[in-house]
């Protein structure tokens, strides 16, 4: 039986990678070609739409001995402060289509017709409730919101009074829940079973698989951006992707695989040391939970179980599973709030720079820069998937001389 915790960084390569991932179920079930189109399309009819930036870090890539470095920087996704906006409103918005087609017997209703509020008098009893540890469940809020129906919305004790309130100003109801993270998951499926209401979960367990595959597919809008936004003839050598439940990592790695196919770049899954569920599972060969209490700064990856539509994927495609330790997050923070040379400032919170982190990490260790192939013409695809969600806890954190 494997540690469930790690104390320092640790780097696995998984044997059981596939070639041919892009031809898998599930793979084409969350990023194939119509699927990757739709979402794009909902997604760019809501009001507010625009790309987030992709940028280059030149001065970094030197600095660290790479060819380049490219930053998705999703901190001003529709206001919200991280990618999380795109999965769960988009699951609702899917949901409540079709709500109100069983309801009236109407034509599937447009984006428009929605948040005009053409069919209030449906949408306002359609209650949706999740578990969050903030981005999500902000998400969620915000969709309910836009789209006009109730929110409830579960948070673990751990969750900061600030993020608590970036929840509640979108009208939700927030209920603390005692214990971790995935206590709270349970309890948002409990407490939904009784009320009759309709969860909008980012993680997928036995016999609750469709809405998660929504909000994957609702991520795909991200990933297509960075792809389109690379310059010709600059695609990535190497991914590296945070993971709490896996959602992101794995649709960032299916969408990859789906568009190269045998040629996708390298693949690595970064994890928090003490909340490393997709690591431990990776060693196990199978779905494997992290006891305990998952301390760690980087709070959106505090996760000790997978999703299992997302371990499908990584099991099969990411080549290695990496676990990085809080002192590396925080030096990643403060690279991207105060770059070298002329690249631009990234706001980055606690876990969106978790895959920058890895690459610090790894180019650190000789033995895992030549594991990984990383070298002088290596291009590096990272994805900050969240700004400061909590602006006190992210000045203290950039302010403090010992990080």
């Amino acid at each position: 039986m494997t540690e469930a915790h790690h104390q320092t960084p640790a780097l696995f390569r998984n044997p059981s990678t596939l070639t041919s991932l892009h031809q898998l179920e599930a793979v084409q079930a969350i990023a194939g070609e119509s699927v990757r189109s739709n979402a794009r399309r909902v997604i760019k009819s809501w009001s507010g739409y625009r790309p987030t930036p992709l940028h280059r870090l030149s001065a970094l890539a030197t600095e660290l001995g790479v060819g380049e470095i490219w930053c998705k920087d999703e901190s001003g996704r529709f206001g919200l402060g991280s990618f999380k906006a795109l999965g769960g409103a988009f699951a609702l918005f899917c949901l409540l289509r079709d709500y109100v087609v069983e309801r009236t017997g109407a034509e599937p209703p447009t984006v428009e017709d929605l948040e005009s509020r053409k069919y209030s008098g449906v949408t306002r009893g359609f209650t949706v409730a999740c578990a969050t540890a903030g981005n999500h469940g902000r998400s969620v809020a915000w969709g309910a919101q836009r789209f006009g129906c109730r929110c409830v919305i579960f948070v673990s004790e751990n969750v900061s009074h600030f993020r608590r309130e970036a929840i509640a100003q979108y009208g939700a109801e927030v209920i603390e829940v005692q214990g971790s993270y995935d206590d709270s998951v349970r309890e948002a499926a409990r407490r939904s079973a009784e009320g009759g209401w309709t969860v909008i979960s980012d993680t997928s367990y036995p016999g609750y698989t469709r809405i998660p595959k929504l909000v994957m597919q609702g991520y795909t809008a991200m990933v297509e951006e960075a792809f389109a936004q690379l310059p010709p003839s600059h695609t990535p050598t190497h991914i590296f992707a945070q993971a709490g439940v896996g959602g992101m990592a794995a649709t960032i790695l299916a969408t990859a695989a789906a568009r190269f196919g045998p040629d996708r770049p390298t693949f690595i899954t970064v994890e928090p040391t003490k909340a490393a569920c997709l690591y431990s599972s990776a060693i196990e060969g199978r779905p494997f939970t992290v006891r305990g209490a998952l301390d760690t700064i980087m709070g959106a990856l505090a996760c000790g179980e997978v999703s299992l539509l997302a371990w499908d994927i990584l099991h099969a495609g990411s080549d290695w599973f990496m676990v990085i330790d809080d002192a590396d997050a925080l030096r990643a923070m403060k690279k991207l709030a105060m770059p070298s040379g002329k690249d631009p400032v990234i706001i980055s919170g606690e876990s969106g720079g978790a895959g920058l982190a890895a690459v610090l990490c790894a180019l650190r260790n000789e033995r895992w820069r030549m594991q990984l192939g990383l070298n002088s013409v290596s291009r590096i695809l990272l994805f900050g998937s969240e700004g400061a969600t909590d602006p006190d806890l992210y000045a203290k954190i950039i302010g403090s001389p010992d990080v």
